[in-house]
């Protein structure tokens, strides 16, 4: 596990977060859920690559987010099987605590609805689509 990988997993548990992102000395957190953290900082233009990350939930859909923000290595405290496929055939190196089939949703009576979303994709850019509709979807249901 590289230094910013260690960085991130310590500032994940010190500062309840729910995903860290270290290059050096430049740090990005957030405290939100699901795929929010990721989207926002997709959407804010900063430049990512080479950036390692820590996260406590990393499913399919999470992993193609953070194949698009570029990062080189990640840490999961739960990491799902098709993740896991996701870093490794990108050249992500990845640690995680526990290893899953899948991610459920927060019910825990199905798959999450990312997970779902992107379990045809094959890309980052169609994982993308896929969310994206997700959350206009999900968003018009709750209304």
């Amino acid at each position: 596990m590289d230094a910013n990988v260690q960085k991130a997993k310590a500032c994940l548990f010190q500062g309840d977060y729910t995903c860290v992102l270290c290059k050096g000395n430049e740090i990005f957190t957030s405290n939100h859920r699901g795929v929010k953290p990721l989207l926002d900082f997709l959407n804010s233009n900063n430049d990512f690559s080479s950036f390692s990350a820590a996260d406590k939930v990393v499913g399919k859909a999470t992993a193609f987010l953070y194949c698009l923000l570029g990062i080189k290595s990640l840490y999961a405290q739960v990491l799902s099987v098709p993740a896991k496929e996701v870093l490794l055939d990108r050249g992500i190196l990845v640690s995680y605590d526990t290893l899953v089939p899948g991610i459920r949703n927060r019910e825990n009576t199905g798959p999450c609805p990312m997970e779902y979303a992107t379990r045809d994709c094959q890309t980052p850019e169609q994982a993308l689509t896929a969310i994206q509709k997700t959350l206009k979807d999900l968003q018009a249901n709750s209304r």
